[in-house]
């Protein structure tokens, strides 16, 4: 016979999961809110905006974007690593949330607090140097700063920012003679670019196709596997001779460990949807954005295999915070 005990905690445990199971099948009976860990007006917080309108009309319910900007997103991840796992509460992460544990020293959670949900959409990098400079393509830029007595300044908005992930697989992949000169943000960079205080950076293709097509910046190379939906004519890096160079400004979304599974299928098929909707991809695609969405596993696979290349570059770089 069972003892009583343990009779009454399996009821309990029972009770709990059932619970449980109700709750996610009812979810959501409230507004759901979105943490950026950016500022407003960004590529990550566009991507955003965007997931959050779309998910909002799958799931009847208001999808509200909370921007938390500071530390690199640590700050805006932090809080969502502490939130309760209800499904109310929901990280839009980017490719700190993936490498910020390989360069910082300090970190107020710890990488599985945060699981993955779904994606959103990227933003390709683009390699820009100033309008007048002499390089028609990434392979000459990169043959001018080896031959440069002190190589090239390269801008980047601050350790393990994505164009300090470009220039360390330029560096250690390929010789590239780059020395990174650190900013605040990327419109500091790109500042510094069009000013000429620095020979090169790359950015967001949001950010800079503006400067491109009114010929303030040229541009070099987009750093994604595939050539841009807002601007086709320009090659990528890898179709210039540089496939090591796979990088771009993406947005996806975490959750609190411990959410409830049918929670997080219901909220990756949201925003599938979402990236799916005709408007909302040619929205994106205008913009120089590329909807992407996919299913939880899908999403899971590429945040492992950024740790993993990004992981590399790191340690080839000896990457560290400032």
């Amino acid at each position: 016979m069972i003892p009583f005990r343990f009779a009454s905690l399996a009821m309990a445990l029972a009770a709990s999961l059932l619970a449980q199971a109700a709750a996610a099948q009812a979810w959501p009976t409230k507004p759901i809110r979105l943490v950026v860990p950016f500022s407003a007006g960004g590529a990550n917080d566009l991507m955003a905006r965007a997931a959050a309108e779309g998910a909002s009309k799958q799931l009847g319910q208001p999808v509200v974007v909370d921007n938390k900007p500071g530390a690199g997103a640590i700050l805006g991840a932090d809080v969502v690593a502490k939130s309760a796992p209800d499904g109310y509460t929901f990280l839009v992460s980017a490719a700190g949330v993936v490498s910020n544990s390989m360069i910082k020293k300090n970190m107020p959670y710890k990488d599985d607090a945060l699981v993955p949900v779904a994606m959103i959409a990227l933003a390709p990098s683009v390699v820009v140097v100033p309008a007048n400079a002499p390089y028609k393509d990434l392979k000459e830029f990169v043959a001018a700063s080896k031959k440069s007595a002190n190589g090239f300044h390269w801008a980047t908005a601050g350790t393990g920012s994505t164009p300090h992930f470009v220039e360390g697989i330029l560096q250690t992949k390929y010789g590239g003679k780059l020395d990174v000169v650190p900013y605040k943000s990327g419109s500091e960079s790109i500042t510094a670019v069009l000013g000429n205080q620095v020979e090169a950076t790359s950015e967001a293709s949001i950010v800079v196709l503006p400067y491109i097509k009114s010929g303030k910046l040229k541009a070099l190379a987009g750093t994604w596997t595939q050539r841009i939906s807002a601007y086709p004519d320009l090659p990528t890096a890898a179709e210039e001779g540089f496939p090591e160079i796979r990088i771009a400004h993406w947005a996806g979304v975490h959750a609190p460990r411990g959410t409830p599974d049918a929670i997080l299928d219901k909220m990756a098929a949201a925003i599938d949807t979402a990236m799916k909707t005709p408007a909302t991809a040619e929205h994106l695609k205008g913009m120089g954005i590329e909807p992407i969405g996919g299913t939880r596993a899908s999403f899971t696979k590429f945040v492992d295999e950024e740790r993993t290349r990004l992981g590399g570059v790191v340690k080839a770089t000896g990457m560290k915070e400032d």
